[in-house]
């Protein structure tokens, strides 16, 4: 990690100046963030789209925090304030009441405020709350048999639902802080290269909203980062490096990127270091959202790319712009010859993006082409894959 420990070097060795900007380099993390001021936010679907995709940018001080394309920054989120009023009206609960965590003195609202999961349903909450409630049908719910069941009560449902379908007779604050974990810090691939923005960290955020059993649902995150800061306000953020997503030292490599939806985002910060970087090796993108016309996420930066010759090659997929929907994996075997023998020529690939389906479908897709292009059979396609993993050249960042 390019983050350094803070050091405290020999005054004889070194000013006060040097000491001063040795100082302010400390190793920012979940205990220690960094207190990054958001400087633009930009939605990037145009008017009419059913998604809603947020660009944002957040300002560094010199030296204070620093990254690498590739890596990603963890966001200290906020829960919305009205799902907190929710919780604290429906147990009836004194939100200014005192409540410990971990020999630390919060107010209640404080503590479902920024410190605790108060969203997630989950085996362990239901369990932890039904010591509480003591409620038959909860307690065969839980059993190992009933998973599917469990499965189905938990999908789309929150902590609030189970406060509210199975309600305590009396619930106090300590308790209800103890079925709740602590509020996990969110992952987000970035999407600047600070050789491109010097002092600024750049973001591709995905916001979730949703209807399920009755109520409108939030991504905690995303939201927080939608709605719950203002510009000139400051989130609080650290680095985690990702060392098994990085650019080829090379820079005559070739590289592949396939990132649909907000998968786009290490990749925007690829380009941009190959281009400050003078990199000459050639970059092909596939690109796939529902609708060309207003969900090409940051499409007139890769037409200039392209433009530039920094991309070599573009290829994009708009699963909603025609009868028969087409993903980036359609694209890839479209031009099956063509990516074979880039990969013949060293060539890395990179995806990022849905883990569920498309990372599958994709990895689907290049056995497919290397068994066509390359005449091989299915076995030997796989030890070609597997080939392509063992030196590093097949990376991918899924979530």
């Amino acid at each position: 990690m390019n983050i350094k420990e803070v050091i405290t070097p020999d005054s004889t060795t070194f000013n006060s100046a040097q000491n001063n900007k040795q100082a302010t380099q400390q190793k920012y993390s979940r205990k220690n963030p960094y207190p990054a001021e958001l400087l633009e936010r930009v939605k990037l679907n145009a008017e009419g789209s059913e998604k809603e995709t947020i660009h944002l940018e957040f300002k560094l001080e010199e030296a204070a925090l620093t990254y690498e394309a590739g890596d990603s920054l963890a966001v200290l989120a906020h829960n919305a304030d009205d799902v907190v009023k929710d919780i604290i009206t429906l147990t009836k609960l004194n939100p200014n009441s005192l409540v410990q965590l971990k020999d630390e003195s919060y107010t209640l609202l404080d503590l479902l405020t920024r410190k605790l999961d108060i969203t997630t349903l989950s085996l362990s909450v239901i369990k932890r709350y039904n010591e509480f409630v003591k409620d038959e049908q909860l307690e065969k719910l839980i059993k190992p048999e009933n998973k599917c069941d469990l499965k189905n009560y938990i999908q789309g449902r929150e902590i609030i639902d189970l406060l509210y379908e199975f309600p305590a007779k009396e619930l106090s604050a300590d308790a209800l802080i103890s079925i709740m974990r602590k509020l996990p810090s969110r992952l987000y691939s970035i999407a600047s290269s600070p050789k491109a923005h010097p002092g600024e960290v750049h973001l591709t955020v995905g916001v979730v909203r949703y209807h399920t059993h009755g109520r409108e649902r939030k991504g905690v995150c995303s939201t927080y980062l939608a709605d719950r800061i203002s510009k000139g306000s400051k989130a609080e953020v650290f680095v985690t490096i990702n060392k098994k997503f990085k650019l080829p030292v090379n820079k005559e490599t070739p590289i592949i990127m396939v990132g649909p939806g907000t998968g786009i985002a290490p990749f925007r910060a690829f380009i941009e270091e190959r281009k400050a970087t003078g990199a000459t090796g050639k970059n092909w993108l596939f690109f796939g959202n529902q609708n060309y016309s207003i969900d090409f996420l940051y499409q007139s930066e890769w037409e200039n790319f392209l433009n530039e010759g920094i991309l070599t090659k573009l290829d994009v997929a708009f699963s909603r712009d025609q009868k028969e929907k087409i993903y980036v994996q359609n694209r890839m075997l479209d031009n099956s010859r063509e990516l074979y023998n880039w990969l013949e020529q060293g060539a890395y690939f990179y995806v990022c993006g849905d883990a569920t389906h498309m990372a599958n479908d994709v990895d689907d897709a290049l056995h497919i082409i290397i068994e066509k292009e390359g005449g091989f059979e299915q076995d030997k396609a796989k030890a070609y894959v597997k080939k392509l993993k063992d030196q590093k050249r097949y990376l991918r960042d899924v979530y």
